[in-house]
């Protein structure tokens, strides 16, 4: 492990967060809302800090990167960015700890949308477009942009991309990684600006279509407002929001290949097939249980079912309604969708369709081999097996993912928080998805939680938006040997 390439790397990260933070400031310095001084100072620190990392160890050689160190750059980054993004909040007085302005800045970057925040609204319109455009980071990969900007970074890139793309099997859409990232950003900016055109001709401003853009492309779920969408009552917004966050939930390479005329490209895709079935399905689901002890007309019911499904199952967490309130079943589905997810190579979190596919799809051969012992059979996707390297590969991150979760939910429990709490908290924040059931719920906040358990749930977030291995191999004892 070349420790001294390592954190030049992640110098190279802080100094880029740095420098991001210019734009916020440059938003508060317009609208004159009295964080600019935190701003500068905290990108002050990210620059120097940065800047002096990355010429301490300017010196090392990058011919190679092993993957034992791109997955310690991209979980040392990831840390880092979490740290130094915190401090804008903490200067500015915006929460009571650091623990708290932590939190908020590692649910911004990893996209899951948890706040600890309980007026929103009266926090300074440059903290607020930080915290949202944070989110617009995180989404598509600070790691990702730095391969696709930074000429020399493209040695190496593949093993970095792979680290920090949630997916089974990230897509290479061209030969060389630094093209690859370049065409992920470029959809991701093109669709980020068709949002903000469209907010602003429902009548949004500028600094609202912008922030509300951030976040839900990324799946984020940071809103400007303490009542998320609700607050602007348009069905117009509630639309087209839902639109991008069905897009942002579909295998951004397919997007790529769509914007290269070929449209059946979302068809001919199995897992975006069953992304779309899914979502239709509970959003009939969920909308006739709506109907009646919720809503008085099925128009209601479809209108706000659909958003909260569609919220929830591409983990961006906006919301149009209190669904702490609908029936039970209702609820079930919703918390049942934090753990599905959107599709491998959105921006969404969750175990992804494509991981649930072929565990169903294993379950299934082997049900089969049970009848029919000397028979040959394969996982198949697209009508093409799936090798053995990814089936283990998936079956292991599933178990991964329900055994945090249960030690998550156990270990907020034993702090003191409620079981309804406890469960969908650990489940919002593996699944990258914000808002839970009971205390943490859609009109609540995670500002009640526990000191520690704020730390906890941080690295659970960092755990999910990472697909757990990059952050959890630190833990076998065969990562630490030559």
């Amino acid at each position: 492990m070349r420790w001294g390439f390592v954190l030049q790397y992640v110098g190279i990260l802080v100094f880029f967060l740095g420098l991001t933070m210019l734009l916020p400031l440059g938003v508060d310095l317009f609208y004159r809302d009295g964080s600019a001084i935190a701003l500068a100072e905290s990108a002050a620190i990210a620059v120097l800090c940065g800047g002096v990392l990355f010429s301490a160890f300017r010196r090392e050689k990058t011919e190679h990167i092993s993957q034992r160190e791109a997955m310690t750059i991209v979980a040392f980054g990831w840390a880092a960015i979490g740290f130094f993004g915190a401090f804008p909040f903490y200067i500015s007085g915006m929460v009571p700890t650091f623990a708290d302005a932590f939190f908020e800045s590692v649910s911004g970057f990893t996209t899951t949308g948890a706040s600890v925040l309980t007026e929103v609204e009266s926090v300074a319109g440059g903290l607020l477009f930080w915290r949202s455009f944070i989110q617009w980071l995180g989404g598509m990969g600070i790691i990702v942009l730095t391969v696709a900007i930074l000429p020399f970074l493209g040695v190496g890139g593949f093993q970095l991309y792979k680290a920090e793309v949630p997916s089974p099997v990230p897509d290479k859409l061209r030969p060389r990684i630094r093209d690859t990232a370049k065409a992920l950003w470029k959809v991701y900016l093109l669709f980020s600006l068709a949002e903000v055109l469209l907010l602003l001709l429902g009548g949004m401003t500028l600094y609202d279509a912008l922030c509300h853009t951030f976040t839900t492309m990324p799946t984020g779920g940071y809103s400007t407002k303490n009542l998320s969408i609700a607050y602007f009552d348009s069905l117009y917004f509630d639309v087209v929001i839902m639109g991008f966050m069905v897009l942002a939930g579909i295998n951004f390479s397919l997007h790529f290949r769509m914007l290269q005329a070929k449209p059946l490209a979302y068809w001919r895709n199995p897992e975006c097939r069953y992304f779309i079935f899914i979502l239709l399905i509970l959003i009939c689901v969920v909308s006739i249980n709506l109907f009646g002890p919720v809503y008085d007309t099925l128009g209601e019911s479809l209108r706000y079912g659909a958003f909260q499904v569609i919220s929830i199952l591409t983990t961006t967490g906006y919301a149009t309604a209190d669904y702490n309130q609908w029936p039970a079943l209702a609820r079930l589905i919703l918390l049942m969708s934090m753990f599905a997810g959107a599709s491998a190579g959105s921006t969404g979190g969750g175990m992804k369709i494509m991981r649930i596919m072929v565990c169903f799809k294993f379950c299934y051969k082997e049900l089969f081999n049970l009848l029919h012992p000397h028979s040959v059979s394969y996982v198949k996707i697209a009508g093409r097996p799936v090798p053995d390297t990814v089936i283990n590969g998936v079956l292991g991150f599933l178990a991964l993912y329900i055994g945090i979760f249960a030690l998550c939910s156990l270990l907020l429990a034993a702090m003191g928080v409620d079981f309804v709490t406890s469960f969908s908290a650990a489940a919002a924040s593996i699944g990258n998805i914000g808002p839970g059931l009971a205390l943490v719920g859609p009109t609540g906040n995670y500002a009640d939680i526990p000191y520690f358990g704020k730390w906890l749930l941080s690295l659970v977030m960092l755990l999910g938006r990472l697909e757990i291995y990059t952050i959890i191999i630190f833990l076998v004892p065969e990562f630490w040997r030559k």
